[in-house]
């Protein structure tokens, strides 16, 4: 099991992406416990790219509930459609938002979040819970971020 994180120094984005998701993958190859791979994907993405805020959602009892995160206290609960993370839930698919208080309905669980993007992890075909990352920049996220924080996310729905 690794113990550090290797991020390359003067990487683009996705050179850090290829280098982090087969680390986050071998830490939690093999892993069985839910919790410990949530906390330990949370601190690798905040560490790798100083996100604001980095975290899940589990579905529960028809809301999501906060899981493991990174980052400044959170929102507890989120209802189904409400937010950027109830949107993903709902529509089964990534929210990427440049700018959250142009998002209808956003919630604001921190004033300083900005932008934010919300990939919904699967059980089968059913939303079992969302990747939740924050930033204090807008429009911070991209197609780049997207496309590999799917990929991890898909990995993750593989360990489900």
């Amino acid at each position: 099991m690794a113990e550090s994180l290797f991020v390359p120094d003067a990487a683009t984005k996705t050179e850090k992406y290829e280098a982090v998701i087969p680390q986050i993958e071998a830490l939690i190859t093999g892993e069985p416990d839910l919790y410990a791979n949530l906390a330990n994907i949370a601190a690798a993405l905040r560490e790798a790219f100083g996100f604001f805020w980095v975290g899940f959602y589990l579905v529960k009892d028809e809301q999501l509930v906060l899981g493991p995160f990174q980052g400044p206290i959170a929102c507890t609960r989120i209802n189904f459609g409400k937010g950027v993370c109830g949107a993903a839930w709902k529509e089964a698919r990534t929210q990427l938002v440049p700018d959250v208080d142009a998002f209808p309905g956003h919630i604001a669980c921190s004033s300083a979040s900005k932008s934010e993007i919300v990939v919904p992890v699967f059980r089968g075909n059913e939303v079992a819970m969302v990747l939740d990352v924050d930033s204090d920049e807008l429009a911070d996220f991209d197609e780049t971020d997207q496309k590999y924080l799917e990929e991890l996310m898909g990995i993750l729905s593989k360990a489900l």
